[in-house]
């Protein structure tokens, strides 16, 4: 599975770019990042970041290359009296709600883009037991680097099924440009300022996907 650069923009300038963007922003956040660490861990009750492995860009060998993603916590470790992890709506407090209203979870994942894991745009990367779950079309995801936003957040984030995300993301990975992204950024704005599409209809995030077809490679 062979992607091949759309153009110059993202064989050469897309990703150096991304970094020079990440670096300037954690720069210029970094007072917004400390206060919502300081915040985050009271609200918490211990750490305010959230890590887990996630598949990344298809390397040389077919296979996606599987990187710690690095969020801020938007849910508590609540359990019940069996000791089990309580629906994710119970475990959604007041400062994760305005953390996933505003997308400001996702800022820690500037680090990501700084380590090559992670592009600005690009398709969310999801969980990695979801890779066997992929049909051949929607694998093509996986063809280029994960992104903070992507053409399916703003076409109904998590309000829309999981088969019309991953046909954004698989039009997204057939045609990469700068005013593209420049456009996907400018509409994932006004996306996070109207709160659209943060949950999806029966749930407070979005349902686990189970496949959809024949699993991809």
């Amino acid at each position: 599975m062979n992607h091949k650069p759309n153009g110059p923009y993202e064989a050469f300038i897309k990703h150096p770019l991304d970094f020079l963007i990440a670096l300037v922003s954690l720069i210029v956040l970094s007072p917004l990042l400390l206060i919502l660490t300081i915040t985050g861990a009271i609200a918490m009750k211990g750490n305010p970041f959230f890590v887990q492995p996630r598949p990344g860009r298809i390397g040389r060998d077919g296979k996606a290359k599987i990187f710690r993603l690095i969020k801020f916590r938007t849910m508590s470790n609540r359990k019940d009296e069996n000791g089990v992890l309580l629906p994710d709506e119970k475990r959604l407090n007041r400062f994760g709600r305005a953390c996933r209203a505003l997308s400001i979870d996702e800022l820690p994942e500037l680090i990501n883009i700084l380590k090559g894991d992670m592009a600005i745009v690009g398709p969310r990367p999801l969980l990695v037991r979801y890779l066997e779950r992929y049909n051949e079309h929607q694998a093509r995801r996986h063809e280029v680097r994960p992104g903070i936003t992507g053409l399916a957040q703003i076409h109904g984030r998590n309000s829309i099924t999981w088969e019309e995300k991953f046909d954004w993301d698989v039009r997204y990975v057939e045609r990469i440009t700068f005013l593209g992204d420049c456009s996907i950024v400018l509409n994932t704005i006004k996306t996070v300022l109207k709160r659209e599409g943060i949950s999806s209809e029966t749930s407070a995030t979005m349902e686990e996907f189970m496949g959809s077809g024949q699993a991809g490679t």
